[in-house]
């Protein structure tokens, strides 16, 4: 029975330091004439510090490492064609003032946005001119139309950014998720380009 193995790289990975990566880390894995498990546990390659914090496994480094092990194996790759192994350092806990002087320092930031572009578009005069076509009197401070403006405000970032602290209101990503996700395929796309030494050497 012909050997066939299909393999499926992940398009990332997070590993740390000196770790040694198996086959099963970054690729899913179909056998046929050969065990599975065997081929899962074959060691890629170990992370150093000459990798610094990104690693970029092609798909014919595996490719070579299977034929070399197993000479009479059909490889097959589907889908990536490279995995990029983020190289994870130990986390420091954030200092209690730290974290505190930047919460205080988007706080402010974030709520002079919002002042200035109500300033900007006469957000006043405008409740000021809605109460006085509604009522037919002119006050300089309509509670009943800018408190609920307020509340509305809050409510609709929350709704907007689809998180109340870190539990989701709903399944659907929020913008901001959206715009990381596109930023993050597109550092993996340069990434893959510029930091594949399969590359490099060919080139």
């Amino acid at each position: 029975m012909e050997k066939k193995v299909y393999i499926r790289l992940r398009s990332r990975h997070w590993s740390a330091l000196y770790d040694t990566l198996h086959l099963r880390d970054i690729a899913q894995v179909i056998t046929e004439g050969i065990a599975e498990a065997e081929i899962t546990r074959l060691p890629v390659c170990k992370l150093t510090k000459k990798d610094r914090t990104i690693r970029v496994i092609d798909a014919m480094e595996i490719v070579r490492l299977l034929q070399k092990i197993y000479c009479d194996v059909d490889v097959q790759v589907i889908g990536p064609i490279q995995t990029i192994v983020y190289i994870q350092s130990k986390r420091k806990r954030a200092h209690p003032f730290l974290f505190a002087a930047v919460w205080l320092l988007l706080f402010i930031g974030a709520g002079l946005a919002v002042m200035n572009f109500h300033e900007d578009v006469s957000m006043q005069g405008v409740h000021i001119k809605i109460h006085e076509a509604i009522t037919g009197r002119k006050v300089e401070r309509p509670l009943w139309l800018q408190i609920p403006y307020s509340v509305g405000l809050g409510l609709g970032m929350l709704l907007f950014f689809n998180h109340v602290f870190k539990k989701r209101i709903n399944e659907e990503p929020s913008p901001m998720e959206v715009e990381m996700f596109n930023y993050q395929e597109n550092m993996d796309r340069y990434i893959s380009v510029n930091e594949n030494e399969a590359w490099k050497n060919n080139d």
